[in-house]
C-alpha cells in the first residue's frame, strides 16, 4: 500500500506542485524581493525558490516521461528489457545534467576531479565505494559516473530516498535497491550480491560503505558498535579516523564476491562536510564552495581474498581516504594554495 501512496498521491502532488510554482511564480518573486532586505545572505530565499522550482520541473518532466513510456512498454511488461532500461539511463543522465549545470550557478559550486582517466580501464566492471558526508554526494558520485566514466551505475540507495517520486519510480526500473538504513546482516548481503550480479563493461555498483552521512554522534556509536563486538584493535583504529565512519564491510565484501571479475574504485570528496542539516545549508548559501573528489581505481589482482584480508584490506583503504580528507579540508587547501602562491611570486 505505501507504493501505491507514493505513485498515486505524491507523484501526482508533485506535477501539481511544479504548476504552482510557475503559476505563482510572480507573487513569489514580490515577496521574495520584499523580504530580501531584513534577511542575511545574498538573495538566499531567491537562490532556494529558483532551485525548488527547476527542480520540481524536472521531476515533473521526469514524471510525465516516465508514465509515457510505461504504456509505450506494453503497461510496464517490457519495461525492465535491457532496450528500456538504457533509455532510461539516458533521461536520468539529461535531466541530472541539467539540474547540476543549474545547481552548480546558483550555488557556486565548483567541482574538482582527481583521479585515473575515465577511458583508461576499459572494459571493467566497477564497484565504487564512497565515503558519505554532505547534501547530495550520492548523486554528485552518480552524476561523475554517468557524465565523466560513461557508466551506468547500480546504486544502492536508503529506502527514505523513495518518498521521492521520481526516484522511486526511476530506481524501480533500472537495477538498484532500496535498503534501510544501518540495515546489516544475511539478507541485506544477499540484497547486494544479487544486485551486482552480472556486471558489464560499462556497469558500475555503487555502495557505500560508512551506511550514512558522517557525523560526529554516528562515528562515536560506530566506534562503541565494534568494541561491543569485541574488536577493540577495530574500534582504536576507527578512533583514529576523524573524518569518515568506520566502515561496516558486509555489503562491499558481497558485492566483491559477486562480482569477481570487476575492478574496485575508491572514492574521497570534501568540500561540504560540515553542511550536514537543512540549518548548515540556509546559513552557507551562496556556497561560494569547492568540491575536490579523488578517485582511486584498485585493480582486481590487489584486492585480497578471504574476508579477513578484505576486511582489513578496506580499513587499510578508509584509513587513506581519512588523511586525504585531512589534506584537502577547504582550509587546508587554502593554506596550501597560498604557500603555492607564495613560491611561485
Amino acid at each position: 500500500m505505501v507504493w501505491l501512496l507514493r505513485r498515486a498521491v505524491i507523484a501526482p502532488a508533485m506535477i501539481l506542485l511544479a504548476a504552482a510554482l510557475w503559476v505563482l511564480l510572480p507573487l513569489w518573486l514580490i515577496v521574495v524581493a520584499a523580504l530580501a532586505p531584513v534577511l542575511p545572505g545574498r538573495w538566499r530565499l531567491l537562490r532556494i525558490l529558483w532551485l525548488a522550482v527547476v527542480w520540481a520541473t524536472a521531476e515533473s518532466v521526469l514524471l510525465v516521461v516516465l508514465l509515457g513510456w510505461w504504456l509505450a512498454s506494453g503497461f510496464g511488461r517490457r519495461i525492465r528489457t535491457p532496450y528500456w532500461q538504457g533509455v532510461h539511463y539516458d533521461l536520468v543522465q539529461g535531466l541530472m545534467y541539467v539540474v547540476f549545470h543549474e545547481a552548480r550557478r546558483v550555488l557556486h559550486l565548483r567541482i574538482e576531479t582527481d583521479g585515473p582517466d575515465p577511458h583508461a580501464y576499459p572494459g571493467k566492471p566497477l564497484i565504487v565505494a564512497c565515503r558519505h558526508a554532505g547534501p547530495g554526494d550520492s548523486f554528485t558520485v552518480i552524476h561523475a559516473l554517468m557524465h565523466w566514466y560513461d557508466r551506468e551505475p547500480r546504486v544502492v540507495l536508503k529506502d527514505t530516498l523513495a518518498w521521492d517520486p521520481a526516484v522511486d519510480v526511476v530506481m524501480n526500473r533500472i537495477p538498484a535497491r532500496f535498503v534501510s538504513s544501518g540495515k546489516g546482516g544475511a539478507d541485506f548481503e544477499r540484497q547486494i550480491a544479487d544486485l551486482a550480479r552480472g556486471l558489464d563493461q560499462n556497469d558500475a555498483f555503487v555502495i557505500f560503505p560508512e551506511g550514512g552521512n558522517f557525523t560526529p554522534e554516528r562515528r562515536r556509536r560506530g566506534i562503541d558498535r565494534l568494541r561491543r563486538l569485541g574488536l577493540e584493535r577495530m574500534a582504536r583504529r576507527a578512533e583514529r579516523m576523524t573524518h569518515v565512519l568506520a566502515p561496516r564491510p558486509g555489503g562491499l565484501l558481497a558485492a566483491l564476491d559477486a562480482a569477481p571479475d570487476a575492478d574496485v574504485v575508491m572514492v574521497a570528496h570534501t568540500g561540504l562536510d560540515h553542511v550536514l542539516t537543512v540549518g548548515d545549508v540556509w546559513r552557507e548559501l551562496p556556497m561560494d564552495k569547492v568540491i575536490v573528489m579523488r578517485w582511486w581505481q584498485v585493480p582486481r589482482e590487489e584486492i585480497p581474498t578471504g574476508r579477513e584480508a578484505q576486511i582489513e584490506w578496506l580499513f587499510r583503504w578508509w584509513e587513506l581516504v581519512d588523511g586525504w580528507i585531512a589534506e584537502h579540508r577547504p582550509q587546508e587547501l587554502a593554506r596550501s594554495r597560498a604557500r603555492r602562491k607564495a613560491e611561485v611570486g
